[in-house]
C-alpha cells in the first residue's frame, strides 16, 4: 500500500472540514432519544416507545424491576418500516410517540437509547455512540450528566451534531435526586470542563404557566417558519424561560417569548444557536413534547397537537428538522472554500459561491485558534447572480492550527448559513511536524518531529468524520518514526490527526 498525503494549490492543504461533518447522508439522517436521565420517572414518560413497564425510580438511577414505570428498548416496534403517512401516534406506546412518529414519516431513523445506555462520542466500542447520529433529543433530563458525557455531547455538537434540549419548571426532580432539568441543563452548560456557556444561554429557575403569542416577526426563520408549517403561539403548562448571552455566543436567538417581553435576551420560551459545526435547540418546558399516550401508569396530557392549535407539533418538528439539517453546506447553494499557506508566512483563503439570484449576499470571512470560538477577519457583499470568486490573504497568523470558515447571510437565504471548516497550521513556535511515511499493506506509519518529551494522542477519522481508532503514543524530543499497526487496515482513505504539546498536526493519507 503506497501512502501519499493531500496537496493542493500552493503549499500543503489541510481540509480538516471533513472532520466537523457528522451523522451519515441525507439519506439515512438517524435521531437518538435519551432514555438514560431518568426520563420516565414519576409522571413522565418522555421516550418513543417502551414494550416493557418494569423500571423504578428510587433517589437516582433506575432500577430494574423495581416498578411500573417504562423501560424503553433501542429500537420502537412494530417496525418503523411499518409507518405511513396516516400512521396514527399511538402505533407506538411512549409520550414521545407522535413527535417519534413524525420523524419517520420525514424519512429519518430513530432509536431509543435505554435506561443502561451509554452517552458517548467517539467511543468505537459503543454501538450507538452520538457519532452514529445526527441529532440527539433529551427531554427533561432529572440525573446530572457525567464529566466524560458533557465532554461527548459538547463534542458531538462542536462536530456538527444537533442537540435537542427540553427543559421544565424549577422544582421537577421526578426521581427524587435532588436535580431537577433547570439545573442539570446548567450544569451542563457551565460546569463541562471545556467552555463556559458555549451556547450564550442559560435556562431560568422559574415556573410559569401562560400562552403566549408573543412572536417576532421573522420571515425566514426555520424554526418559526419550516416546511411543517408557521408557528404562531405557544402553550406553556409549567415551564420556565431562557436568557440569552449573545456576547458569548453570537448565533443565539430567541423566537418565542413570554407575554409583554421585549424582544432581547430575557423572558425566552424556546431558543437556538449554533455551536462549532453543530446546533442547539432549546425550550423551557416538556408539556409541549407530551402528546397524551404512553405509560398507563401515568396521567398524561396531549400538549404536542392539542394545545395551541397543534402550533407545538409545527414547533417541534421545524426545529428537528433544522437541527437535522448539516452546517458544512449551504441551504441554497454550494460554496466550496479552501485555504494554503504560502511561503511567506500567510495564508491564502478562497471560495468559490454558486448565487440563485442577484439579492445581495454578505460573506464573512471568520477565523478561529480553537475551531469554536470564531471573529471576522474581513467581509464582502456581492449581488452577482452568477458563480464568484472570493479571495482574502491572511498575514496575521496564529502558531500552530488557524480554523477558517465563510457565513453568508442576505440573499434568499434563511438567516445564517456556514461554510465547512478548514485548518492550516502556521507557523508553529513549537517546532511539531507530522509526516506520513510509506508503510506495508493495512499498515500506518507516521514521522514525528517534536521539541519535548512528552505523551501525545494520534486520532484516526474516517472520511465521514468519524472516530475510528485513538492510541497513546510517547513522543521525544527530536524526530522519530512510530509504527501505528494495522489500525488503517481496509481504509482508502482517512485522516490522521496528532496531539502533542498543545498542537494539532493533520494529515490526510489515500491508498494507492
Amino acid at each position: 500500500m503506497k501512502i501519499e498525503t493531500w496537496q493542493k494549490r500552493v503549499g500543503l492543504l489541510v481540509a480538516i472540514g471533513i472532520l466537523f461533518s457528522l451523522g451519515g447522508n441525507a439519506q439515512t439522517v438517524k435521531i437518538l432519544f435519551d432514555a438514560t436521565k431518568a426520563e420516565t420517572a414519576g409522571s413522565a414518560d418522555w421516550v418513543i416507545d417502551a414494550d416493557q413497564f418494569n423500571l423504578g425510580f428510587g433517589t437516582g438511577p433506575a432500577v430494574l424491576n423495581g416498578g411500573n414505570e417504562s423501560n424503553p428498548q433501542q429500537v420502537p416496534t412494530p417496525a418503523q418500516s411499518g409507518i405511513t403517512a396516516s400512521t396514527p401516534e399511538t402505533y407506538w406506546t411512549g409520550a414521545l410517540s407522535n413527535w417519534g412518529i413524525d420523524c419517520v414519516k420525514r424519512s429519518y431513523i430513530v432509536e431509543t437509547l435505554p435506561y443502561n445506555g451509554r452517552i458517548t462520542y467517539g467511543d468505537v466500542s459503543n454501538a450507538q455512540d452520538l457519532s452514529n447520529y445526527k441529532v440527539f433529543i433529551v427531554c427533561e433530563p432529572n440525573i446530572l450528566f457525567t464529566a466524560s458525557e458533557k465532554t461527548a455531547i459538547l463534542h458531538f455538537v462542536q462536530n456538527g451534531g444537533g442537540l435537542f434540549m427540553v427543559s421544565d419548571h424549577t422544582v421537577s426532580d421526578r426521581n427524587n435526586d435532588g436535580h431537577d432539568s433547570p439545573e442539570i441543563w446548567n450544569d451542563l452548560i457551565n460546569n463541562n470542563g471545556i467552555i463556559v456557556n458555549p451556547f450564550g444561554f442559560t435556562f431560568d429557575l422559574a415556573n410559569f404557566s401562560e400562552t403566549s403569542t408573543n412572536i417576532p416577526v421573522l420571515p425566514t426563520d426555520s424554526l418559526l417558519h419550516g416546511p411543517m408549517g408557521n408557528v404562531t403561539s405557544v402553550k406553556w403548562s409549567n415551564g420556565t424561560s431562557i436568557t440569552l448571552s449573545p456576547s458569548i455566543n453570537s448565533s443565539v436567538r430567541g423566537v418565542v417569548y413570554k407575554t409583554g417581553s421585549s424582544f432581547g435576551n430575557t423572558g425566552v420560551m424556546c431558543a437556538y444557536a449554533r455551536y462549532g459545526n453543530g446546533k442547539v435547540v432549546a425550550i423551557g418546558d416538556s408539556s409541549p413534547c407530551d402528546d397524551g399516550t404512553g405509560d398507563p401508569n401515568d396521567n398524561l396530557y396531549n400538549g404536542y397537537t392539542l394545545d395551541a392549535s397543534g402550533n407545538h407539533q409545527r414547533l417541534l418538528m421545524n426545529a428537528t428538522i433544522w437541527l437535522t439539517t448539516s452546517t458544512v453546506a449551504l441551504a441554497l447553494d454550494q460554496l466550496d472554500l479552501y485555504a494554503a499557506k504560502g511561503s511567506n508566512n500567510s495564508i491564502n483563503i478562497q471560495w468559490n459561491a454558486v448565487q440563485l439570484n442577484s439579492l445581495p449576499e454578505t460573506f464573512s470571512l471568520q477565523k478561529s485558534k480553537d475551531g469554536v470560538q470564531f471573529k471576522e477577519i474581513y467581509q464582502v457583499q456581492s449581488n452577482n447572480p452568477t458563480t464568484s470568486h472570493f479571495s482574502f490573504t491572511d498575514h496575521e497568523l496564529y502558531d500552530g492550527p488557524n480554523y477558517y470558515r465563510v457565513a453568508v447571510s442576505g440573499g434568499d437565504r434563511s438567516g445564517i448559513t456556514y461554510s465547512k471548516t478548514v485548518m492550516v497550521n502556521g507557523n508553529p513556535s513549537s517546532g511539531n511536524t507530522l509526516t506520513l511515511l510509506p508503510s506495508q499493506p493495512g499498515q500506518l506509519m507516521i514521522r514525528v518531529h517534536a521539541t519535548a518529551t512528552t505523551m501525545g494522542t494520534v486520532v484516526l477519522y474516517d472520511m465521514q468524520g468519524r472516530l475510528v481508532a485513538q492510541r497513546k503514543v510517547d513522543v521525544v524530543n527530536g524526530s522519530q518514526d512510530i509504527a501505528l499497526g494495522n489500525i488503517a487496515q481496509g481504509m482508502a482513505s482517512y485522516i490522521v490527526a496528532l496531539y502533542v504539546n498543545g498542537n494539532m498536526l493533520v494529515q490526510k493519507a489515500v491508498a494507492r
